[in-house]
């Protein structure tokens, strides 16, 4: 096996966990039986002993292809021959019968006849224990592992398989219209329907019916409904359908850059990023996943008392601290080492994640439902932390690891959080002293335009003292802090587009020195770029804007999936599917939609 492009998959998932489903037919990334735990499929970060779930075509097929059904996250590979046509439908149902998660594959030969393999290969809690495979029945395997670990999964089959050496294997040739059907769930359930095709295919049928229901609330009507209508899947499918958590990405360990060491594990609920995915769903018209998060949130500020401060990231049930440890028998995609897992950043401080919380909580109040007496208690709590410690150096919205610094874009939230804070409170006549962090809101904002304003440049610059441009900048008039089109602001959007754009890709900023990490190349960040066009947009350069967001919209697989970053040639790098990239995404095209095209419903 040969590690397939990041961009070469497809993902399904049950608002509990996902999978990643190769062009070719192997599930090579799955955690179980929650998103933030142990994996038990990790090809995708080893092609030996990561383990696999893949059916193919008994011969090499003329070409592959993958699709959704319309409007769900229930994927279709399709292999294409001369012998014949294969399908291969993926899904994990959502109907809420299920007690557990489960993968569910569907074959069908659709023309010819069709040799078809199966090999399910689990390496279960990420590939450290030692797999068995045990034959239960004909049609029914059950995988354990040895020295202790709890999971356990079981496979189910409408046809004979047979077990060994870890994996189960099944052979078949199939006619048209012939089918079979595989189930993988945890071995401690009984499924609720059996393994049957036809049983099976009304699972598909409620799965599609759910996620057809979900999306059928989106209030966007714009010229880029495609994009947009995947993007909010793709938010969903992070989403914790038992906590209201949402992920910051569906995998772990995938490089910045290949053979480089910035490999992060994503699977965990950041509060910035989540923040700017309650945006998303307003603006979509998402208003449950909205107030979901914000009941999460405040059991966050439970947890931490008295104090108003808040951790930077959180597993998705809140509970646990993701401490960051190497996987060191994993190879790493494509060679890209250290494989991590757990996450050092949530012990850093980051300034900046007060500003989108508080402005994801202004938003809900407007749209969703006033800010609760307890939940505002919180609020004034983390704003008094934010007016105490604003002039601190922190590690930044970019987690850096070569040590604090005044940057400009916690500077920046900052203000915001202070803002927010103060819209709050005059909007619903709430009690709040509201003189002191009016002074203290103008006191950042005048440390901006002294501290981070070169003149020499013509630009805001990343930190204070700094010459780097960063595109976090981009961020100064979404906020509202900066009017889009100030002269100095125009300013600093023409040098970000000097020093950080190539054609329609950005990188984060023109000097590594911050990063505390090795030299090796990242790629462009995919986010940066739909915060430009929003900014050209707001700016009035609406045609530029529309150019480069169609360009941006031709660097999505083949499924309308986007991974953090991309390469210079085009290749995704980076953990995947990325929610930020795909809220960025749906914040631009509104944009567009309000600035330079027809106007939102």
């Amino acid at each position: 096996m040969s590690y397939p492009p990041i961009e070469d998959h497809g993902v399904i998932g049950d608002l509990d966990t996902l999978a990643l489903v190769a062009c070719d037919g192997t599930i090579d990334y799955c955690c179980y039986p929650r998103l933030d735990g142990p994996c038990v499929f990790a090809g995708l970060l080893d092609d030996t002993r990561g383990g696999q779930f893949r059916i193919a075509p008994g011969f090499t097929p003329g070409r592959s292809t993958q699709i959704y059904l319309p409007d769900t996250n229930v994927l279709l590979t399709r292999f294409l021959s001369g012998r014949g046509i294969l399908e291969v439908t993926d899904f994990m149902p959502c109907t809420g019968a299920w007690p557990a998660p489960a993968i569910v594959r569907l074959v069908r030969a659709v023309t010819g006849e069709v040799p078809v393999e199966m090999t399910c290969q689990p390496a279960l809690d990420y590939a450290r224990a030692r797999t068995v495979a045990a034959q239960v029945g004909s049609t029914h395997i059950r995988f354990e592992a040895a020295g202790g670990s709890h999971q356990r999964l079981q496979l189910h089959a409408s046809v004979p398989m047979e077990a060994g050496d870890g994996a189960a294997t099944s052979r078949m040739t199939l006619r048209a219209g012939e089918q079979a059907a595989f189930l993988l769930t945890d071995a401690a359930v009984e499924p609720p329907v059996p393994c049957d095709p036809h049983a099976l295919a009304g699972e598909r049928d409620g799965t599609t019916a759910f996620w057809r229901a979900w999306l059928g609330q989106i209030v966007y009507r714009g010229r880029w409904q495609e994009s947009v209508r995947r993007s909010a899947l793709v938010l969903k499918l992070l989403t914790s359908r038992r906590h209201g958590a949402i992920a910051a990405a569906g995998t772990f360990g995938l490089p910045e850059a290949i053979g480089g060491g910035r490999n992060w594990d994503y699977r965990y609920c950041w509060i910035r990023d989540s923040a700017f995915s309650v945006y998303a769903f307003l603006r979509l018209g998402f208003t449950d996943e909205a107030h979901a998060y914000m009941d999460w949130i405040q059991g966050r500020f439970r947890d931490c008392g008295h104090c108003g401060t808040l951790d930077v990231l959180y597993t998705l049930d809140g509970r646990g601290e993701p401490n960051e440890t190497e996987l060191t028998h994993l190879e790493g995609y494509r060679g890209s080492r250290p494989v991590r897992v757990g996450n050092a950043a949530h012990a850093q401080l980051q300034l900046d994640i007060y500003g989108e919380l508080l402005d994801a909580l202004y938003l809900a109040d407007k749209h969703v439902h006033p800010v609760p007496h307890d939940t505002w208690v919180n609020v004034q709590r983390a704003v008094e932390h934010v007016a105490a410690n604003w002039q601190r150096s922190d590690a930044g919205i970019w987690e850096v690891r070569g040590g604090p610094r005044a940057f400009l874009h916690s500077r920046l939230m900052c203000w915001v959080a202070l803002d927010r804070g103060l819209r709050l409170a005059t909007r619903e006549s709430l009690p709040a002293p509201v003189d002191r962090w009016r002074a203290v809101r103008d006191e950042i904002y005048e440390s901006i335009f002294c501290e981070f304003w070169d003149p020499r440049l013509g630009a805001f610059v990343q930190s204070a003292g700094s010459k780097t441009v960063d595109a976090a900048a981009l961020m100064m008039p979404l906020v509202r802090f900066i009017s889009p089109v100030d002269p100095k602001w125009l300013s600093t959007l023409d040098v970000i587009g000097w020093r950080l754009a190539n054609d329609a890709l950005l990188h984060r900023y023109d000097d590594t020195e911050p990063e505390g990490l090795d030299g090796s190349q990242e790629g462009h960040f995919t986010m940066c770029s739909f915060w430009y066009v929003e900014c050209l947009a707001r700016a009035g350069r609406v045609d530029e804007a529309h150019l480069l967001f169609d360009k941006m919209l031709s660097y999505a697989n083949h499924l309308g999936l986007f991974a953090e970053e991309l390469g210079i040639d085009g290749c995704h790098l980076g953990n995947f599917p990325q929610a930020f990239t795909h809220l960025a995404l749906i914040s631009a095209a509104s944009a567009l939609e309000r600035f330079g095209g027809e106007p939102m419903p």
